[in-house]
Formats: C-alpha cells, structure tokens, sequence
C-alpha cells in the first residue's frame, strides 16, 4: 500500500478550471468538482526512478515491472460518497488490486488495476479503480487497432477543438510525465501515434464534467477508452440518458462512459 497525504490547494482547481475555460470559482471550502482529486497527491521520482517515456519505472512501486514498454490508462470506476472540500487536508490510499496478463493479436498485453481510497476528514470520500494497459512497441507487422464507431443518437453534444498548450499544463497539473502528451517527436517516432495524445483521464474530467451538469452530483462513474484522440483533432462529447461518450471528427469512438447519480447511503468498509 502507498499512501499520500495533501491539502487540496484551491489555487491548483482554479489552474485547471482556467485551462478548460471554465470560471474558477473555487475557494476555500468549496466542494471539487468529480474527478479534480488527480490534481492532487503527487508522488515525485527522481530521475533515474523514471522510464523512458517520462513515467516512474515500473518495479519500483506497487506496479511489478511486466517487461513491456507502453503505458496506457485504459479507463476506471469512481464510486462517490460525499465530496471533498478544497483547501482542506485529504489523504490517498493505493493499493494493487489485480494483474494479468495475456497474448492478443498485437502481442503480450498487461492489465494492472489499482484501487485508490481518497478519504478526507477521516472518512472515505470517494473509491477509485485505476485501469492500465502495458503493451510492446508497435512493428510495421503489428496489426492495426481496432476502431469503433461512435454512436450518433446523442441528445446533447459540445464540439472541443486540442492544442499542445492545453495536454501541456494539464500534464504539469497532475504531475504526468508521460511524454506521449508534450514531446510530439517521441510520440511520433517512438510509440508511433500520428501526434500528441490528449490525455484519456482528461477526456474523462470532461465527460464528467458533462454528466453532473446534465444529471446533477454523481453517484458513480465508469469509463473505458476505445482509441486515442490526437490534439489535432476535434472532439464530440456526448450525452444520452446516463450514457456518455467521446467522438472523433472522423466518426470513430474514443471513449464510452455511463454515469449514475444515486448516492450510496454507506462508506464502503476499510
């Protein structure tokens, strides 16, 4: 287990609440926003503790070192009980909930889910399930991934256009070194995507965003993404019922999500 303790510094909510063009409002005691918390609990490695892609090397923590070079968030479930006041102490417990490990067509693939407790005034205030992907370099024989096409039946959409300067500061503000979001040389030519990778945990912020303005405050929220959205491309982020989703200008699905608002009664258990 890894625990970490930080003051939910309002000034860094307001940071982020400017960089999506939102007005920040937040001030001491005002409730976050869902899914502001990776903002916080930062865990700083030296140098020589990272990988080549900017992120800790992996068995040097909670994650075993897998023998495989690319890392992906591939999604997660958030269970949320009540919500976290900035500007007050909050503490975050990891642990290593499951790995796994199998052959698919692209090769060798490692599933590790971490499961994040952030509590605050000694009761747990949210439930995270933290979903990676760690895969081989792609080859000119690797198969191309799969795409799948988004839904159009929405009834609320907004349109996002990305530039470097937006995945740059939300990289700073969550502390993310993953060099896919800044160094478009190495995202080109090292892990072969077409140009910067937006974010999947900002794709999702997003998403959220969208469901407690349409839903009201979230009681749950799982997420999984389909396929990596570059910055130069424009987004659709979608809404339907409970049922949300990111789509691309070329029609493919980046990311599905469902959200629930009826708040759980109990604090799961220790």
């Amino acid at each position: 287990m890894e625990t970490h303790t930080d003051i939910l510094d309002p000034a860094r909510a307001n940071a982020l609440q400017a960089s999506l063009g939102l007005p920040a409002n937040i001030t001491q005691g005002s409730t976050l926003p869902p899914f502001y918390h990776q903002l916080y609990f930062w865990s700083p490695e030296p140098p020589e503790n990272l990988g080549r892609d900017g992120h800790p090397a992996t068995g040097n923590s909670l994650i075993p070192n897998l023998g495989l070079p690319r890392r992906m968030w591939a999604g997660g479930r958030l269970e949320f009980y009540t919500p976290l006041l900035a500007g007050h102490a909050a503490t975050k417990q990891t642990t290593l909930h499951s790995v796994s490990e199998k052959h698919g067509k692209s090769g060798p693939l490692a599933f590790v889910t971490l499961q994040h407790d952030i509590s605050q005034n000694s009761r747990v205030a949210l439930r995270e399930y933290q979903d990676l992907v760690y895969r081989e370099d792609p080859t000119s024989s690797t198969p191309a991934p799969q795409v799948l096409v988004a839904r159009t039946d929405e009834t609320s959409s907004n349109a996002c256009d990305f530039n470097s300067t937006l995945l740059f500061r939300y990289s700073a503000l969550t502390f993310n070194g993953h060099r896919i979001h800044y160094d478009e040389a190495y995202s080109r030519e090292v892990e072969h995507y077409s140009g910067l990778v937006v974010h999947g945990p900002l794709l999702a912020q997003m998403l959220m965003l969208m469901a407690e303005k349409h839903l009201g405050a979230l009681a749950s929220f799982s997420f999984r993404a389909t396929s990596a959205l570059m910055h130069t491309e424009t987004a659709e982020f979608c809404i339907k019922d409970n049922s949300l989703w990111v789509r691309a200008s070329d029609g493919r699905q980046c990311m599905q999500a469902e959200a629930t608002t009826t708040r759980q009664a109990q604090i799961p258990p220790e």
